[in-house]
């Protein structure tokens, strides 16, 4: 998979290309929308990450330039911009993805892979598992075809541990993941907590998978 990441910041710039390609993905970096788009023009791409604010102006302007030209190409656009009018602006830009900075790296592999399964012909917005049937898009889970009610929070934990299905993910990731509050992150049972509301709400014991001293696992 061939991304390309364009942001001015070169210390998260060449983090993250370090990051994709240590995951395995091809990386071009632009640092204007200028270069970006001359990219654009150049290469056909899998998947673009965009900053929202760049030198030569706002990476939503390309984004709606890039739709209204017919490129389909995912777009994962990341900000600092905080409000639900940003987030709503973004995608009604046309944007596929928003991720609010400061991000976990965890948090970016996971919808960046889910972009690209969207894209695939392998991609599922339900999974079956088990007993259990999971809507991503509309964000609801049955057990035996009764409705789950999971919170916000337990419904982003069973989503993580499915998006890095037979991947151990550590207490930190997940926490990581689900606080985004990445100067207050404590070694306290929040995590373990949410597992064990998970486990009972979802009737599903085995499901998921506890990697003694590590972290914990979905496996499929």
């Amino acid at each position: 998979m061939h991304l390309l990441i364009i942001d001015d910041n070169e210390e998260l710039l060449y983090g993250l290309q370090q990051l994709l390609k240590d995951a395995h993905y091809r990386v071009d970096i632009a640092t204007t929308l200028c270069e970006g788009a001359a990219s654009i023009d150049q290469k056909k791409y899998d998947l673009i990450l965009l900053d929202w604010m760049l030198p030569d102006g706002s990476g939503i302007d390309l984004l709606v330039r890039l739709r209204h030209e017919k490129i389909t190409t995912p777009i994962l656009l990341f900000s600092s911009k905080k409000e639900v009018e940003d987030k709503v602006e973004a995608l009604d830009g046309g944007a596929d993805d928003y991720l609010e900075k400061p991000f976990s790296n965890i948090e970016l592999l996971a919808r960046i892979r889910a972009l690209l399964r969207r894209e695939s012909s392998q991609k599922q917005s339900f999974v079956k598992l088990g007993k259990l049937k999971i809507d991503f898009s509309s964000r609801s889970v049955l057990v035996d075809d009764e409705p789950a009610k999971l919170s916000a929070k337990e419904f982003e934990l069973l989503e993580l541990l499915i998006l890095n299905a037979n991947t151990v993910l550590t207490r930190y990731q997940i926490s990581e993941h689900l606080s985004r509050d990445f100067d207050h992150l404590s070694a306290s049972n929040i995590v373990d907590a949410h597992i064990k509301n998970l486990r009972k709400k979802l009737d599903a014991d085995e499901l998921i998978q506890t990697v003694r001293g590590v972290g914990y696992m979905i496996a499929r």
